[in-house]
């Protein structure tokens, strides 16, 4: 019988760490990404994370207890601490991203609580999309479920090649072993096929917060790190990391300067931009030279990936919204696309259907020319299809009105993924990854 009595929550573990604002003022910033199936525990795991280092307020924690009284349950229902929408409290799901901020003796982190609902996973792609690394958390009763698969394999599209991966529940087994094992070959092997190239796997309760930043008596056959522990350890953030030899600046505004001249606005991608770069203005292919670069400090010599800024450029030359300037190795430009879709809208994606296709600041119109094929989870393969259904992902040709200046997105995100957008309606229907694969074809 369970001990009810450890359904409040206890103080923090022996062994863990409350890092202080010295520790972390200058510390580099890691983005977490809580993935894995409804029902699982990622929301809970949060919230223990988050009392046991003693990064919660006491105002939060009250407010999660009345929220826990309000709604009915014994004790305090950590997983409140993200799931703050009436909704996600009243059907005990997470809808939206919620986005919260913690610390480790030696980085900063922000955790995007990512829903596991299939219905919602458009926002776990979302939150998925400016991560560094990934916590997934798997149900050890129920084990690799479909929708935990693709939520790894929607991860690793979007870049994440570091996973802590924390086996949850395991006080409903009795803590054995075997039933641990069972469910970590299951990651491993889904994660090697991925290409995942670091995995930790971790044997928790979140509920009563073993292993997740302690180690727990009640695994005497584990040896391995803690949650805590192990998200400490993970390589670090690449999520603005750019592997292009040059800089990219995507204009998104164009702007008139009180001397009559032109400033163009938008953020640095890739590499550093330098007063004095000769940039290549594409798709028009016009060479032209950085005058001048203002960011929210004032003037400036230099702009760095992820900075926003306004440029001018010493010579008159037409450059609109949607244009890129680039230095180094140029992107490519052009109307036919290879993209990796991950498939959102309710009606199939289908060859000859027409969107609004949205590519850094451009915005051009499209036709699927196209459907290559579907990712199949289980055959861990692209399988020939003619259409893509909803929450599926696919491979597709698309060809543009106007020329589209991209990078893979490995080597540079913002280059290289975009979305397509209903016309009629405005909705979102998919997001694309260019020069990206599942799995291999």
């Amino acid at each position: 019988m369970r001990d009810t009595s450890r359904m409040a929550i206890p103080s923090r573990p022996q062994g863990g760490h409350t890092p202080a604002a010295s520790d972390v003022d200058e510390a580099p910033l890691l983005r977490l990404a809580a993935i894995g199936s409804v029902d699982d525990g990622k929301s809970t795991l949060i919230g223990r994370f988050l009392h046991d280092t003693k990064q919660l307020f006491r105002d939060q924690i009250q407010a999660v207890a009345d929220a826990s009284a309000r709604r009915g349950v014994e004790g305090v229902e950590l997983a409140y601490v993200t799931d703050g929408l009436k909704a996600e409290r009243e059907q005990g799901i997470t809808i939206d991203v919620a986005y919260r901020y913690a610390a480790t003796s030696s980085r900063k982190l922000i955790i995007a609580d990512c829903p596991g609902h299939v219905e919602y996973t458009r926002n776990m792609a979302t939150g998925a999309s400016t991560a560094d690394a990934a916590v997934m958390v798997v149900d050890v009763e129920k084990g690799m479920r479909e929708q935990t698969k693709r939520h790894l394999a929607i991860a690793r599209l979007m870049g994440i090649t570091a996973v802590v991966a924390a086996v949850n529940k395991m006080d409903r087994v009795d803590w054995k072993e075997e039933a641990f094992t069972s469910v970590a070959g299951e990651l491993q092997d889904f994660a090697a096929e991925l290409g995942v190239s670091t995995m930790i796997i971790v044997p928790i309760s979140a509920l009563y917060g073993d292993n997740v930043v302690s180690s727990s008596p009640r695994a005497p056959w584990y040896s391995g790190p803690s949650v805590f522990t192990a998200v400490d350890s993970l390589p670090g953030a690449t999520s603005l990391a750019s592997s292009v030899e040059g800089a990219r600046f995507p204009v998104q505004w164009t702007v008139r300067s009180t001397n009559g001249g032109r400033e163009y606005a938008g953020m640095v991608l890739g590499g550093i931009l330098h007063r004095g770069d000769t940039v290549t203005v594409l798709p028009r292919n016009i060479r032209a030279t950085v005058e001048a670069i203002a960011t929210i400090s004032g003037p400036a010599e230099l702009a760095a990936p992820g900075e926003s800024a306004r440029i001018t450029l010493a010579e008159d030359i037409d450059v609109s919204r949607g244009d890129t300037l680039a230095t180094g190795t140029l992107p490519s430009t052009s109307r036919e696309l290879e993209v990796t879709m991950l498939w959102f809208s309710s009606t199939p994606l289908l060859a000859g259907k027409r969107y609004v296709l949205r590519h850094s600041t451009k915005e051009t119109q499209a036709r699927v020319t196209e459907v290559t094929g579907v990712v199949d989870l289980e055959a861990r393969s692209i399988v020939p299809f003619d259409s893509i259904e909803e929450h599926g992902i696919g491979v597709v040709k698309v060809e543009t009105a106007d020329p589209v200046v991209h990078d893979a997105y490995t080597a540079c995100k913002g280059m290289g993924s975009l979305i397509l957008v209903d016309p009629v309606t405005g909705d979102t229907c998919g997001c694309g990854l260019l020069g990206v694969d599942t799995f291999a074809r």
